[in-house]
C-alpha cells in the first residue's frame, strides 16, 4: 500500500483529500503545516507527498525546498496544490524540484490522476535504478573472478 503525506493547514481541504486518497486505498499521513509536514516525511518516509503551497508559519516552497535538500526525503515525488497557480509561482516550485501543481480548486477525479502519473513515474524511475544496479552487479561479478 502507498503512503502518501497531505501538508495542508486547512483541516476541511486536508481531510477531504485524505478522504479521498484513503477510498482509493492509499495510507495517509497527514499535517497540518510546513514543519510538521517536514517531521512526518522524514519519519513516515512515503511515497508521495501533496503539499499546500499558501501555508501559515512555512509555506509549501519552504517545505519543498527543506525536503530536496535533506538527501532522506530528496527523491520524494511532490505535489504542490495551489488556489494561485499564475506562471510565476509555478515555474518558481518546478525550480525548487516540485513534480506536478495541482491547482485548486480540483476535482476527486483530477487529484487521483496527478497522484497516480507521480508514482507511476517514481516506480519507473526505480524499475530503471534497479536494473542498472543489476547490471553492474552482473558486470562486477564477470570481471572480479578473471581479476583474482
Amino acid at each position: 500500500m502507498k503512503k502518501i503525506l497531505v501538508i495542508d493547514d486547512e483541516e476541511s481541504l486536508r481531510q477531504m483529500v485524505a478522504l479521498a486518497l484513503r477510498q482509493r486505498g492509499y495510507a495517509v499521513v497527514e499535517a497540518g503545516n510546513g514543519t510538521v509536514g517536514i517531521e512526518k516525511a522524514r519519519a513516515e518516509q512515503p511515497d508521495l507527498i501533496l503539499c499546500d503551497v499558501n501555508m501559515e508559519n512555512m509555506d509549501g516552497y519552504h517545505t519543498l525546498s527543506v525536503l530536496r535538500s535533506d538527501a532522506t526525503t530528496a527523491a520524494m515525488p511532490f505535489i504542490l496544490m495551489t488556489g494561485l497557480a499564475d506562471p510565476a509561482g509555478m515555474r518558481h516550485g518546478m525550480e525548487l524540484g516540485a513534480d506536478d501543481y495541482l491547482p485548486k480548486p480540483f476535482t476527486v477525479a483530477a487529484l487521483y490522476a496527478a497522484v497516480e502519473a507521480r508514482l507511476k513515474k517514481a516506480e519507473a524511475l526505480r524499475a530503471e535504478a534497479d536494473r542498472r544496479l543489476t547490471e553492474l552487479r552482473d558486470a562486477i561479478s564477470l570481471a572480479l573472478p578473471h581479476e583474482l
